[in-house]
């Protein structure tokens, strides 16, 4: 019996996944992040100008290189955070996000990012 290898990304390929890890998970998560430091009042580097963009834009950087790299090979530790439509090559971006979308523990991902950020930004904003 042969095995077929799993086709190779190319580097097209590769940035839309990263692309997708970073924007569609880093990017709540880590904005939730700098909304809590911001709020308990421990704003060193979140404070400073653009300090907020800069954590959030590196964290998501690095949560998609983690994700990406190390998802496929331990499933167990990313099962979670990893997703394989994001790094499927038959399927296009669109579609890529699309049947991401359509999963249904992505609806309860989204809700529950989207109420602890809506949480944190009132907190953020009674602070002044």
């Amino acid at each position: 019996m042969s095995a077929l290898a799993a086709p190779k990304l190319t580097s097209r390929q590769q940035l839309e996944c990263l692309a997708l890890y970073g924007v569609l998970q880093g990017v709540p998560i880590y904005s939730g992040v700098a909304l809590a430091i911001k709020l308990i009042n421990a704003a060193e580097f979140v404070g400073e100008p653009f300090g907020a963009v800069t954590f959030v834009a590196m964290m998501s950087i690095f949560h998609a290189l983690l994700t990406s790299g190390l998802g496929a090979k331990f499933p167990h530790f990313f099962r979670h955070s990893y997703e394989p439509l994001f790094a499927d090559t038959t399927l296009s971006f669109s579609e890529r996000v699309t049947r991401w979308l359509a999963q249904p523990n992505t609806a309860l991902q989204l809700l529950s990012q989207a109420l602890l950020l809506s949480a944190l930004a009132i907190g953020v904003a009674s602070i002044g």
